[in-house]
């Protein structure tokens, strides 16, 4: 997709209707300091559109990117921080939760994994969490600028098998420095986006 123009148009906090929108949505989840806002940015060819912090636990809400009037990304908090208080991590779960349950145009959730370590037990936890809710998780390996090109499939071999991944799950590498992968992903983005709910699909055929 070529960006020609992006937007922070929603901002939902712990308290926030989430909103009913018209448009495909694609979301990012990944623990703090995973390299979400970097990713973010890379995909929008944009310096400073998701805000990046070496202080984890940055992103508190949820935040909807829109791209060309075309379709959402998505932002979740990021999790596992242990400088937040349990009440609020707990808080911050909720929302997710009630997003990934509520949201009629979300077509697929994108889980940010950093490449360099074995999954953490949160890790873990979210990537059950969101197959739970009924999506196939897809997973970005994160921060690929950061380990040799040698230690990339013993890496990849960690995160499928820390994860307990299904078969078939997709696994793309990604730098924010190189921005190796970004078209991957943007490929991938595209054909999400442009596949249409399989109920909408029987709703036009029972119509016609």
């Amino acid at each position: 997709m070529v960006i020609k123009n992006v937007s922070l148009e929603i901002v939902c906090g712990i308290t926030s209707k989430l909103p009913e929108t018209d448009k495909p949505e694609i979301a990012f989840a990944g623990k703090s300091n995973v390299g979400k806002s970097s990713l973010i940015n890379a995909l929008m060819n944009r310096k400073a559109l998701a805000r990046t912090s070496a202080q984890p636990g940055k992103t508190q809400t949820i935040n909807f990117y829109n791209i060309n009037e075309a379709m959402y990304l998505v932002d979740l908090p990021g999790y596992g921080y242990a400088k937040v208080p349990q009440a609020e991590k707990e808080k911050w779960g909720k929302m997710i939760e009630r997003y990934l349950h509520t949201s009629q145009q979300l077509r697929a959730v994108f889980l940010l994994i950093d490449i360099r370590h074995e999954p953490s037990a949160n890790d873990r936890q979210m990537y059950e969490w969101i197959s739970y809710q009924g999506y196939e998780p897809i997973i970005i390996a994160t921060k690929l600028d950061k380990i040799k090109r040698s230690q990339l499939s013993k890496q990849l071999k960690l995160i499928r098998t820390g994860l307990n991944v299904k078969g078939g799950t997709r696994i793309l590498p990604f730098s924010a420095l190189t921005k190796q992968g970004r078209e991957e992903i943007w490929q991938l983005m595209d054909q999400l986006i442009a596949d249409e709910p399989e109920e909408e699909v029987a709703n036009q055929e029972s119509e016609s």
